[in-house]
């Protein structure tokens, strides 16, 4: 079975940054760990920043989510720093991009570009980590099964935060209700 990682927004700014949390900080080990896991395998990792401009207030959803963040330039935009080497390290020996910058919720142009790559969906697995499970995890959870949907697609709980805990096991019954597999922290799916 072919597996790929899709690590979403590990930015500072939803780590630690305008819109971070305690349980964000907390997930960057499992997610470090997963990377290295990945790459130990030589199984391919794809990564996603939410990249916006600076009249996001202007935005739909500068308006809804009155918080600056993920400025383009910005230290908030970059990936957390180990994060961030693991990608530059990763993009160095790919043949095509492996960061993708999305101005909303979920990444279009990955979900094609891993539907383009996937020879297999069937014999292919695609595990999301990343920030926020309730938004931009789910997201890009629902995208990548619209888009292949033969593929499993699985989220490790372990490896994700929420706006709030409460957000984050709801996304999490959400995308299980849309046949998205969620791993534990035992690695267990349920």
């Amino acid at each position: 079975m072919e597996k790929i990682l899709v690590v979403v927004d590990m930015q500072n700014d939803f780590i630690d940054g305008t819109l971070g949390t305690q349980e964000a900080v907390s997930i960057v080990p499992n997610v470090i760990d997963k990377i290295k896991a990945y790459q130990k395998e030589n199984n391919p990792i794809y990564f996603t920043k939410d990249t916006h401009t600076q009249d996001y207030l202007q935005t739909q959803e500068g308006k809804n989510l009155p918080v600056a963040h993920c400025i383009k330039g910005t230290k908030g935009w970059e990936l957390q720093l180990q994060i961030g080497a693991l990608a530059e390290k990763i993009q160095k020996g790919a043949s095509h991009p492996i960061i993708f910058e999305k101005g909303i919720f979920g990444g279009e142009e990955l979900a094609k570009t891993l539907r383009e790559v996937i020879n297999k969906p069937n014999q292919t697995e695609i595990e999301l980590v990343g920030l926020c499970t309730d938004i931009c995890v789910l997201s890009n959870a629902i995208l990548l099964k619209t888009y292949i949907p033969e593929a499993v697609i699985q989220v490790d709980a372990a490896c994700c935060a929420g706006v709030t805990p409460k957000t984050h096991n709801n996304a999490l019954e959400a995308m299980k209700m849309c046949q998205i597999q969620i791993k534990n922290e035992s690695e267990e799916v349920f």
